[in-house]
């Protein structure tokens, strides 16, 4: 499971446009009352969340960005040096040591590409270790195009079983991520805050809807 760099690039505005702000500030919130943080990114690609939290934190926060693409890594580490530490890993291994030391653990748009009982493990991981999660842009099925099409609820139930399919560890949460993120972590104990990220692809993101219409008739 990777994705090319240029895709990432193409969506990162409506990314950086869609993130609830609250949340993002929760999150940095946590992190400033903790002395030299470790941040620890799973499918970091090119160092998204990395872009998107640090105007917010202190100074001597430090990054660990794991992903299974030394490509996209490499790319991280020109994009942002000594700041990071790249971490060369499958996520599927939860003890691989990528998740030692975390005071927060961070992902976007990885949570839907991945099974229950990976995510069950990963809360049941950092509510033993204390550790915090933000977590941002997980899908949660609803498309609405406009101009309205007939076929358009048939190409979005097709697509959100596509979601749900095997992405490498096992049939993905898709659509039901968020949802069943939020419960896991309610049983460990976490106080859990949820919002709305939608993506609005309006004038001047053709090329994303391009890519985006060719990848869900490709699904």
């Amino acid at each position: 499971m990777s994705f090319e760099p240029a895709w990432l690039d193409l969506r990162a505005p409506a990314d950086a446009a869609a993130r609830n702000n609250d949340l993002l500030l929760k999150a940095a919130s946590f992190v400033a009352r903790t002395s030299s943080p470790r941040i620890v990114d799973l499918g970091a690609g090119t160092g998204a969340t990395v872009r998107a939290m640090e105007a917010h934190l202190p100074e001597d926060a430090r990054w660990r960005l794991v992903d299974g693409d030394a490509g996209l890594l490499d790319v991280a580490v020109a994009r942002h040096g000594d700041r990071i530490e790249p971490w060369l890993s499958d996520l599927g291994n939860l003890d691989a040591g990528y998740l030692d030391g975390a005071d927060l653990v961070t992902a976007s748009a990885l949570f839907d590409l991945m099974p229950e009982r990976w995510v069950d493990a990963l809360v049941a991981r950092l509510a033993r270790s204390g550790a915090a999660l933000y977590a941002a842009l997980s899908y949660d099925g609803f498309l609405h195009w406009e101009p309205a099409d007939p076929r358009d609820e048939a190409v979005r139930t097709a697509f959100n079983a596509h979601q749900r399919s095997d992405k490498g560890l096992g049939p993905a949460l898709g659509p039901d991520a968020a949802r069943h993120l939020a419960g896991a972590l309610e049983l460990r104990g976490y106080t859990v805050s949820v919002a709305a990220s939608p993506w609005r692809l309006g004038a001047g993101m053709e090329e994303l809807q391009a890519e985006l219409v060719s990848g869900i008739e490709a699904a």
